[in-house]
């Protein structure tokens, strides 16, 4: 995939057009990211906990009767289909439909620049009122990875350090930069920092590594049959 084409889809996942049942997982998700953050620090009565409970238990029952899919795709797969949330959203970090994702809304691409934005809630409390600074490097390996991505190669984080500048605050709109800076061989390099009102909280350099994601995908699905066959 070039450039070119990777940076259309990745400018046109916000406002890309999702199908019915698109549209009602990134809302379940929704839903579930809700619960979390207002049941990680409640002080609900246990009656009260007793009913979400059992609520929630319902809800996994329901869900259990069908079959998981492939969370896995390459991304020459779901971009030649046409369907940019086929690769973004069952993302840890940017997944829409991830109740596990902040997420990390993609803000714009212009040129080797990226730019996405995030407010982390209460489940991702480090010190206090601060944004565990695991889930600050850990956007960073991601947004970087779409980052160097940008070189129309794919490629695997090899190195990613990150500087803390300052707390990340919880509850705050926080705005991540990215760039592409340059290749050498298999090297792919890019920095990025992540920032609350103009005032940098953490920077980073990641090192990214080409590889065939074609056999990693074909490595996968062989396993997945594998299993399968067990």
């Amino acid at each position: 995939m070039s450039e070119s084409d990777f940076s259309e889809a990745l400018a046109a996942v916000p406002t890309a057009q999702r199908t019915a049942r698109q549209a009602e997982m990134r809302r379940a998700a929704d839903a579930i990211r809700r619960i979390i953050d207002k049941f990680v620090a409640t002080k609900a009565p246990s009656d009260e906990l007793t009913r979400a409970a059992e609520a929630l238990e319902r809800v996994a029952r329901d869900l259990e009767p069908w079959p998981q899919g492939r969370v896995f795709e390459g991304f020459n797969e779901s971009a030649n289909a046409g369907d940019p949330h086929a690769f973004f959203d069952h993302s840890p970090i940017i997944g829409k439909a991830n109740p596990l994702a902040p997420p990390l809304d993609i803000v714009s691409v212009e040129g080797t620049h990226v730019v996405a934005e995030a407010t982390f809630g209460a489940a991702y409390e480090g010190p206090p009122g601060c944004v565990h600074g695991g889930y600050v490097a850990a956007v960073f390996d991601e947004f970087l990875g779409l980052t160097q991505s940008l070189s129309g190669k794919h490629g695997m984080t090899g190195t990613l350090t990150v500087r803390y500048r300052q707390p990340t605050p919880l509850h705050r709109r926080l705005r991540f930069e990215g760039d592409l800076t340059g290749s050498e061989g298999r090297k792919i390099f890019t920095v990025g920092r992540c920032l609350v009102d103009d005032v940098v909280t953490a920077e980073a350099e990641g090192l990214f590594i080409t590889v065939d994601f074609e056999r990693i995908a074909a490595l996968y699905l062989s396993r997945e049959a594998a299993v399968g066959d067990a």
